[in-house]
C-alpha cells in the first residue's frame, strides 16, 4: 500500500500506521526540538507524547487517595516533586535516614510522569509495586485529565511560575537535549511560537487559567501554588501543602526541625550537587543535570529585550484579565 503521509511522520519511530493517520489530520507547527509538535485537545505536543496521553486517558485508573502533581513544563516540577515526596513519605522514609531516596535517585523516578514515562509507547502498567498514596504528575491541561482523575477525590497540586521565567527555562532546555544532533532555536523563534502559544502543553495562558479556575471552584481538589511565593515563604506552603494533602505536621515535628529539612533537601543547591544528579540518569534516558539550570526569580531580565517583556505582558494582561491572578516577576 503507497502512503501519502508527510515524510515527517513516515520517519517517526514507535508510531503505528494508524497514528500516523491520525496526526496527518491534527494542526502542526515547527517544534521546539526541531520536529513537529501538533494540536491535540487544544494544547501542543509531539506525536509521542500524544500517543502517551490516549494511553493513559483510555487506561488509567485513579483512586481517591492518589496525589497528582500539575505544571506546565519547566515551572520548578523537579523542586516540587522533592518536596511532595520527602513530606508524603515522612513516616515510613524519615527526612533523617541516611540512604533518603531523594539523596540517591533523582525526584523525576520518584514521582514518574504519567504520559511521558508511564503510558508512553504504548506500557501495559502494573501499579501495585506502588504504595499508598500513589505519587504521580502530568502536564496535562486539566481537560484533558483522564476521566477518573476528574470524576475521583485524587487530589491535584498545581505549580505555577511566571511566564517570563518558564520560557527562558524552556528554552534553555529544548535547546540542551537537541544540542548534540541539531542546530539550536534562536530565542526570537521559540518567542514567537510562545505568544502564539505553541509551546509545549501550551498555550501557557489556556493551562494555568484551567487550574487556577479549578482552584477557586473546587479548592479540595485543586491547591494552586505560586513558584515565586513558594521561594519566598518556603515554610508557609509546605505547611499549606501538608494541610492540604491531610498530613499536617505536628508540634513535635516542627520542633524536631523535619520542616526545614525536607526544605533543605528539596533545596536547588542540595539537589543540584547530588552525585545522582551530576552524573545519573532518568529510566527514561536523559541526563539528570538538565533538569537543573539556575532554578532563580528573574533570569528573563539576562534575555528579554524591551519589545520581548512589552509583548508577553500586554498578551499576559488581555488573557488573564479578570480573573484575579497576578503574576510575580522579581
Amino acid at each position: 500500500m503507497t502512503t501519502s503521509l508527510p515524510k515527517h511522520l513516515q520517519d517517526q519511530e514507535g508510531l503505528s500506521e494508524e497514528c500516523k493517520n491520525f496526526f496527518s489530520v491534527l494542526p502542526k507547527e515547527k517544534g521546539w526540538m526541531g520536529s513537529y509538535i501538533y494540536n491535540y485537545q487544544g494544547f501542543w505536543a509531539s506525536p509521542r507524547i500524544i500517543q502517551g496521553v490516549i494511553a493513559c486517558q483510555q487506561q488509567f485508573q485513579a483512586q481517591d487517595s492518589d496525589i497528582i502533581l500539575v505544571t506546565t513544563p519547566k515551572s520548578g516540577t523537579t523542586w516540587l516533586k522533592a518536596l511532595l515526596f520527602g513530606l508524603v513519605n515522612r513516616v515510613k522514609h524519615p527526612i533523617f535516614e541516611q540512604n533518603h531516596p531523594l539523596l540517591i535517585k533523582n525526584p523525576h523516578d520518584l514521582v514518574p510522569y504519567l504520559e511521558l514515562t508511564l503510558y508512553v509507547d504504548g506500557q501495559v502498567l502494573d501499579f501495585s509495586s506502588f504504595t499508598t498514596p500513589r505519587l504521580l504528575s502530568t502536564h496535562l491541561p486539566f481537560a484533558s485529565l483522564p476521566k477518573s482523575v476528574q470524576d475521583s477525590k485524587t487530589k491535584l497540586v498545581y505549580l505555577c511560575r511566571n511566564p517570563k521565567d518558564t520560557f527562558i527555562s524552556m528554552w534553555h532546555f529544548a535547546n540542551n537535549l537537541i544540542l548534540h544532533h541539531k542546530d539550536t532555536n534562536s530565542i526570537e523563534e521559540m518567542f514567537g511560537l510562545f505568544c502564539k502559544g505553541v509551546s509545549f502543553y501550551g498555550p501557557f495562558w489556556d493551562h494555568v487559567l484551567d487550574y487556577w479556575k479549578q482552584s477557586i471552584e473546587n479548592p479540595n481538589k485543586v491547591l494552586f501554588l505560586m513558584y515565586e511565593e513558594i521561594k519566598e515563604q518556603p515554610k508557609l506552603h509546605l505547611k499549606r501543602l501538608a494541610e492540604f494533602l491531610e498530613c499536617p505536621f505536628s508540634i513535635k515535628e516542627e520542633n524536631c526541625g523535619v520542616v526545614d529539612e525536607i526544605l533543605r533537601m528539596s533545596s536547588f543547591k542540595n539537589l543540584s550537587n547530588l552525585e545522582v544528579n551530576t552524573t545519573g540518569k532518568l529510566s527514561t534516558g536523559e541526563e539528570n543535570k538538565v533538569f537543573f539550570r539556575r532554578g532563580e526569580i528573574g533570569d528573563w531580565k539576562s534575555y528579554f529585550t524591551t519589545e520581548m517583556s512589552e509583548k508577553l505582558n500586554y498578551i499576559i494582561e488581555q488573557k488573564f484579565q479578570g480573573s484575579g491572578l497576578k503574576f510575580s516577576y522579581i
